[in-house]
């Protein structure tokens, strides 16, 4: 095996990056310990002396996949930078967070729930995924800051509010029971979040 290099040119960045791409999706809808680097190179349709070039193994793979993918797949991009948020919008933007967060996680179930199994197993995962929690949590305080919500406990506020989301999606993806009514579990959820952040735009907000 030869060792591992970094592409220059521009071709062979764009193969990297699709071997990236292509194998961090073979990886999660068929599971990290069902693929290999042979099984990634077919699926790529290149060599497995190409994955070799520019991956030390799979694993290799599977990280870089999660540094590009974590936000998209984790983290669902909120588009709140340009939204005036009241306490008169505040329901409304929370209900609309959480809808769009339940689609995302639908739509990329098999790579969420591969990315949380290895999270659990590989500490350099677990480490992407917690520093991605704290940039989301230091982007939603500003974007709060910035409506004229008060910093009382505000980033554990955030914090708190975005495991609720994601516990909540988790539970309206993954659990589906059938004796829970999901549009009461949101609706109940959004109150609780609204409840939070009360005192935060109360204050600024009156």
């Amino acid at each position: 095996m030869g060792k591992v290099r970094e592409p220059i040119k521009k071709n062979s960045i764009a193969k990297k990056n699709k071997i990236i791409a292509d194998g961090f999706k073979l990886i999660c809808n068929k599971g990290y310990h069902n693929v290999s680097c042979v099984d990634i190179a077919k699926y790529c349709g290149v060599s497995t002396g190409i994955i070799y070039q520019y991956f030390k193994d799979k694993r290799d793979i599977f990280i870089e996949g999660v540094k590009l993918h974590s936000d998209k797949i984790m983290f669902p991009l909120l588009n709140l930078e340009n939204k005036k948020i009241t306490k008169d919008n505040i329901k409304i933007i929370i209900k609309d967070i959480i809808l769009k967060s339940i689609k995302q996680n639908t739509m990329t179930k098999n790579a969420h729930q591969e990315l949380m199994s290895m999270s659990c197993l590989d500490n350099e995962v677990l480490k992407i995924f917690s520093t991605k929690e704290s940039e989301m949590t230091e982007k939603l305080v500003d974007i709060l800051k910035h409506n004229g919500f008060s910093e009382i406990k505000l980033k554990e506020k955030v914090h708190l509010i975005i495991n609720l989301i994601d516990d909540l999606c988790y539970e309206a993806v993954y659990h589906k029971h059938e004796n829970i009514n999901y549009d009461v579990l949101i609706d109940e959820t959004v109150k609780l979040i609204i409840d939070i952040l009360k005192e935060n735009y109360e204050k600024n907000n009156r």
